[in-house]
């Protein structure tokens, strides 16, 4: 029987090595979120730390200088954490361009398999009717010998 060779196996090769490289950039990027995210959550819960502190401040004897500069402190960390939200949103803006990438590589492979397939299938029928021909001409060629032999035998 004959082998299969698909004409444009490189090019599925290739789909799936960029396949490969987008998952890597994929789950790269969503790593990248993740740590601002945590940094994020790590300003914030220092931000209410330093909140706490300041009621702890205010409770206690008055002491102007030391509330003033819990009071900037949080202020900063108010401002710190807007800076990280903005990185938070610029990092989910990066995975869903790399989210995009992926799927879209992703197609670009599936159709290379639809392809592979279909050619597959061409390859098959191709082989059927090479094999479908065979037999026809082995069963009339042995219908001819037949034939003359039974006109011999007359």
């Amino acid at each position: 029987m004959a082998k299969f060779r698909y004409k444009m196996q490189n090019i599925l090769e290739l789909k799936e090595k960029l396949e490969t490289q987008a998952k890597m950039d994929y789950a790269l990027q969503r790593k990248k979120l993740t740590k601002a995210q945590e940094k994020e959550q790590e300003l914030r819960n220092f931000r209410e730390e330093m909140r706490e502190e300041a009621a702890v401040l205010r409770s206690e004897k008055l002491n102007v200088r030391d509330m003033r500069m819990t009071d900037r402190g949080i202020e900063g960390m108010g401002y710190r954490i807007e800076e990280q939200q903005k990185v938070v949103q610029h990092e989910e803006d990066e995975l869903e361009n790399k989210r995009a990438a992926l799927e879209k590589v992703m197609k670009e492979r599936k159709a290379q398999e639809k392809l592979r397939e279909h050619a597959f299938r061409a390859f098959l029928q191709e082989v059927e009717a090479v094999e479908s021909k065979a037999i026809d001409e082995l069963t009339s060629f042995k219908y001819g010998l037949e034939a003359r032999k039974g006109e011999k035998d007359r």
